[in-house]
């Protein structure tokens, strides 16, 4: 096997609930009203850091599909699938899309570009350092 190179992406993401691997990002979000077996799943234009499975004919509520099955690529845990083809017409614009499982991803903000508020000022901070002869301070 060859080395991984895991895609960093910027701002808020979707991302593995195990491992924590970026996975999307929510410009890439199509639909939100999928399901799986397990409960909601939403729809993808495009999904990084990703290993895909074997090829499969399955039976869907929609109908006919072949899909594959999608892993992390860090931590091998599947969280969706790919659909490769549609055999409906009306299920064409699934196919090259991508499927996450609510339940296998998160939806994280980027902490990055979020402010810090101090709720104590340093006059306070420094009031709790004298009253304690240990110079630790308690908020």
């Amino acid at each position: 096997m060859g080395r991984i190179f895991v895609v960093e992406l910027d701002g808020r993401s979707y991302r593995c609930k195990y491992c924590g691997t970026h996975l999307a990002l929510p410009v890439d979000l199509v639909s939100r009203s999928f399901h799986c077996h397990s409960g909601k799943a939403y729809l993808f234009n495009n999904v990084v850091n990703i290993t895909i499975g074997a090829l499969e004919e399955k039976m869907m509520l929609s109908g006919m599909h072949t899909v594959a099955d999608i892993f992390c690529c860090c931590c091998g845990q599947i969280i969706g699938w790919k659909y490769e083809a549609a055999h409906e017409k009306s299920q064409k614009y699934r196919v090259g899309k991508f499927v996450l499982e609510s339940g296998r991803i998160v939806d994280e903000v980027d902490l990055s570009t979020e402010g810090f508020i101090d709720t104590h000022s340093d006059l306070q901070s420094e009031r709790l350092r004298k009253e304690d002869p240990n110079g630790k301070i308690f908020f």
